[in-house]
């Protein structure tokens, strides 16, 4: 007799393994896969976080805290490794997403959410290193920034407004999750299942302007990063060349990466068929 499986049995589990599929899949041009590394951060880095992560995910499916409070602890929680930013930005999908439980209830949540939310997602940028660039005076560097933040009355949503010009993983508050939905619905038509990611990603890359990419290098490199993807879709570039031009250029699309997580997971709640 057949044994039987029920893993990924709920939504902690479900997300655990979207972080474990993204970083697995390959090739993802100019991110770290089964193929290459980071000089700094591993594969192994992005595996551990995963592993590390699962106390947390399951604290948020149970809705132990507020959205801030459990972005923080994930954080908190992942940064138990030498390999710096692994999944900050996927936490800011993933908590609001596993906390919602369908995306209806992940809107309201958002909705919900507090000064007090803001204030310890604020916190939690102290607890590993991430990209910023600083626009005004709520500089997540700045500590004097969570007063302002309590000062103004800003909730965790309101701080996604104010950063969703720049910052692509905070729009996915403003507009529904729709990047991370328009993902999973590509990989639960595509035919090809376990090599679904790559391909979603690469299409993904081709429509968007990686915001990651544009804070480390500015938008004309974001702008050719995207142009360039598309040639690989029209088959006027391989996906090869495209990979070894981003690591040429230290371009990773790093919130693409993030995004991805986010559609792995929806996807796999929707009963996707990731190992078929």
């Amino acid at each position: 007799m057949p044994l039987h499986c029920s893993f990924p049995a709920s939504r902690a589990e479900r997300a655990q393994l979207a972080m474990a599929l993204e970083v697995l899949a390959s090739p993802k041009p100019g991110n770290v896969d089964r193929c290459h590394d980071y000089p700094e951060t591993r594969i192994e880095h992005f595996l551990v976080s995963t592993l590390a992560a699962r106390a947390s995910l399951e604290a948020i499916e149970a809705r132990r805290a507020g959205l801030g409070r459990l972005i923080e602890d994930a954080v908190g929680a992942t940064s138990c490794h030498a390999g710096g930013n692994t999944h900050f930005g996927a936490f800011i999908l993933l908590v609001p997403l596993v906390y919602g439980g369908d995306l209806l209830g992940t809107c309201r949540a958002v909705e919900r959410s507090t000064v007090e939310d803001a204030v310890a997602f604020y916190r939690a940028f102290a607890l590993t290193r991430v990209r910023v660039n600083a626009t005004d005076d709520l500089d997540v560097n700045d500590p004097a920034a969570m007063d302002a933040l309590r000062d103004r009355g800003m909730t965790l949503l309101d701080v996604m407004v104010h950063s969703a010009e720049l910052d692509m993983v905070a729009r996915e508050w403003t507009n529904g999750f729709a990047l991370c939905s328009l993902g999973a619905r590509a990989l639960l038509a595509d035919p090809a299942p376990r090599t679904a990611i790559a391909r979603v990603f690469l299409s993904l890359l081709a429509s968007e302007l990686d915001t990651f990419i544009v804070k480390k290098h500015g938008s004309a490199l974001a702008e050719e990063t995207r142009r360039r993807a598309r040639a690989v879709l029209q088959g006027g570039e391989t996906v090869e060349s495209l990979d070894a031009w981003c690591i040429e250029h230290d371009v990773n699309p790093g919130s693409l990466a993030d995004i991805m997580i986010g559609a792995i997971y929806l996807a796999l709640e929707a009963g996707w068929a990731w190992d078929s």
